[in-house]
């Protein structure tokens, strides 16, 4: 039986298509991430609301307006130590979406 020569690209063409990495993962992480504590954020806010703080140290104009920066800072803190998993499922989701558009 006589060998019959396949050129590389004819086996190229018919490989399976293999998804290609993601780019700039660490990027999409950190988008992730953000997406995750703003979410926290809004979620937190109206608990926060509700609080009386007037006592001797409490209260006034100033906590009220620094209370939504106390939150933030406490929602990037929950996404530091590991979140509601949130952001695992946005990342997952991100990586879908970018093999799809390839």
């Amino acid at each position: 039986m006589d060998a019959v020569a396949v050129s590389p690209d004819l086996l190229r063409a018919n490989a399976p298509a293999r998804p290609a990495p993601p780019q700039n993962l660490e990027a999409m992480r950190r988008t992730a991430e953000a997406f995750e504590a703003s979410f926290l954020s809004q979620m937190m806010k109206p608990m926060f609301e509700s609080l009386s703080t007037e006592a001797p140290f409490g209260g006034g104009a100033g906590e009220a307006a620094w209370r939504g920066f106390l939150v933030d800072a406490m929602a990037q803190q929950t996404v530091k130590a590991g979140g509601v998993g949130l952001a695992d499922s946005v990342l997952a989701q991100m990586i879908k979406m970018q093999e799809q558009g390839a």
